[in-house]
Protein backbone atom coordinates (compact mmCIF):
# COMPACT_ATOMS: atom_id res chain seq x y z
CA UNK A 1 0.00 0.00 0.00
CA UNK A 2 2.81 2.30 0.72
CA UNK A 3 4.84 1.58 -2.28
CA UNK A 4 1.48 2.61 -4.10
CA UNK A 5 0.83 5.93 -2.22
CA UNK A 6 4.53 6.55 -3.71
CA UNK A 7 3.95 5.60 -6.78
CA UNK A 8 0.95 7.95 -6.81
CA UNK A 9 2.53 11.26 -5.23
CA UNK A 10 5.76 10.31 -8.05
CA UNK A 11 3.12 10.66 -10.86
CA UNK A 12 1.49 13.65 -9.36
CA UNK A 13 4.88 14.78 -9.05
CA UNK A 14 5.74 14.23 -12.69
CA UNK A 15 2.89 16.42 -13.62
CA UNK A 16 1.95 19.38 -11.48
CA UNK A 17 3.16 22.32 -12.97
CA UNK A 18 2.56 26.24 -11.30
CA UNK A 19 1.31 29.24 -12.55
CA UNK A 20 1.61 32.54 -11.69
CA UNK A 21 -0.47 34.63 -9.94
CA UNK A 22 -0.06 38.72 -10.35
CA UNK A 23 0.29 41.99 -12.87
CA UNK A 24 4.23 42.41 -14.09
CA UNK A 25 4.51 45.03 -12.00
CA UNK A 26 3.99 43.26 -8.73
CA UNK A 27 5.54 39.81 -6.68
CA UNK A 28 4.42 36.70 -8.30
CA UNK A 29 2.97 34.19 -6.25
CA UNK A 30 3.05 30.36 -7.62
CA UNK A 31 0.20 27.84 -7.32
CA UNK A 32 -0.29 24.36 -8.15
CA UNK A 33 -3.01 23.87 -10.60
CA UNK A 34 -5.77 21.51 -8.87
CA UNK A 35 -5.52 17.87 -8.87
CA UNK A 36 -1.89 17.99 -10.12
CA UNK A 37 0.09 17.11 -6.67
CA UNK A 38 -0.96 15.25 -4.02
CA UNK A 39 -3.85 17.26 -1.87
CA UNK A 40 -1.78 17.86 1.45
CA UNK A 41 0.85 19.96 -1.22
CA UNK A 42 -1.47 21.04 -3.35
CA UNK A 43 -3.57 22.80 -0.33
CA UNK A 44 -0.88 24.05 1.72
CA UNK A 45 0.78 25.41 -1.64
CA UNK A 46 -2.40 26.93 -3.25
CA UNK A 47 -3.33 28.42 0.84
CA UNK A 48 0.06 29.93 0.98
CA UNK A 49 -0.30 32.42 -2.39
CA UNK A 50 -4.32 33.11 -0.83
CA UNK A 51 -3.00 34.38 2.38
CA UNK A 52 -0.02 36.76 0.95
CA UNK A 53 -3.21 38.02 -1.96
CA UNK A 54 -5.36 38.52 1.73
CA UNK A 55 -2.75 39.63 3.44
CA UNK A 56 -2.65 37.48 5.90
CA UNK A 57 1.52 37.22 6.10
CA UNK A 58 1.83 35.34 9.02
CA UNK A 59 -0.20 32.38 8.10
CA UNK A 60 0.96 32.56 4.59
CA UNK A 61 4.59 31.87 6.22
CA UNK A 62 3.30 29.68 8.38
CA UNK A 63 2.01 27.53 5.57
CA UNK A 64 4.61 28.54 3.74
CA UNK A 65 6.69 26.61 5.37
CA UNK A 66 4.86 23.46 5.85
CA UNK A 67 4.53 22.79 2.10
CA UNK A 68 8.67 23.54 1.93
CA UNK A 69 8.42 20.32 4.83
CA UNK A 70 6.36 18.58 2.52
CA UNK A 71 8.74 18.98 -0.23
CA UNK A 72 11.79 17.90 1.60
CA UNK A 73 9.90 14.61 2.04
CA UNK A 74 8.57 14.28 -1.48
CA UNK A 75 9.54 11.04 -3.10
CA UNK A 76 9.12 12.60 -6.52
CA UNK A 77 12.26 13.38 -9.80
CA UNK A 78 14.70 15.52 -7.95
CA UNK A 79 14.12 18.42 -10.71
CA UNK A 80 11.29 18.57 -10.15
CA UNK A 81 11.25 19.00 -6.29
CA UNK A 82 13.86 21.47 -6.35
CA UNK A 83 11.18 23.89 -8.71
CA UNK A 84 8.23 23.61 -6.25
CA UNK A 85 10.44 23.83 -3.62
CA UNK A 86 11.78 27.27 -4.96
CA UNK A 87 8.30 28.62 -5.70
CA UNK A 88 7.40 27.49 -2.01
CA UNK A 89 10.49 29.58 -1.01
CA UNK A 90 9.86 32.33 -3.19
CA UNK A 91 6.18 32.37 -2.12
CA UNK A 92 6.94 32.27 1.99
CA UNK A 93 9.56 35.44 0.72
CA UNK A 94 7.05 37.42 -0.70
CA UNK A 95 4.92 36.61 2.69
CA UNK A 96 8.19 37.83 5.04
CA UNK A 97 8.79 40.91 2.86
CA UNK A 98 5.03 41.94 2.88
CA UNK A 99 5.49 41.76 6.64
CA UNK A 100 8.64 44.05 6.44
CA UNK A 101 10.86 40.65 7.50
CA UNK A 102 13.35 41.94 5.21
CA UNK A 103 16.39 39.82 5.71
CA UNK A 104 14.18 36.42 6.01
CA UNK A 105 12.72 37.33 2.75
CA UNK A 106 15.83 37.97 0.85
CA UNK A 107 17.07 34.81 1.96
CA UNK A 108 14.28 32.86 1.15
CA UNK A 109 14.21 34.44 -2.90
CA UNK A 110 18.29 33.83 -2.63
CA UNK A 111 17.56 30.43 -2.13
CA UNK A 112 14.80 30.07 -4.54
CA UNK A 113 16.56 31.59 -6.75
CA UNK A 114 19.82 28.64 -6.73
CA UNK A 115 17.40 25.91 -6.77
CA UNK A 116 15.22 27.11 -9.57
CA UNK A 117 16.06 28.88 -13.12
CA UNK A 118 12.65 30.20 -12.80
CA UNK A 119 11.68 33.66 -14.62
CA UNK A 120 9.29 33.90 -12.18
CA UNK A 121 11.40 33.38 -9.09
CA UNK A 122 14.29 35.37 -10.81
CA UNK A 123 11.23 38.38 -10.89
CA UNK A 124 10.68 38.44 -7.08
CA UNK A 125 14.10 38.33 -6.35
CA UNK A 126 14.90 41.24 -8.57
CA UNK A 127 11.33 43.18 -7.37
CA UNK A 128 12.42 42.73 -3.99
CA UNK A 129 16.06 44.20 -4.11
CA UNK A 130 14.38 46.99 -5.80
CA UNK A 131 11.76 47.93 -3.15
CA UNK A 132 14.58 46.99 -1.17
CA UNK A 133 16.55 49.70 -2.89
CA UNK A 134 19.64 46.75 -3.07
Amino acid sequence: MKTLIKTIALSSLLTCSAAAVADASDYKLMVIETATAPQPLEQSFNSCALNVKSKNYAQAETICTQAIALLKDADGPKFKVRQLTSFALSNRGVARLKANNDTAALADLYEASKLSNSTMVSHNLSRAKEELAL
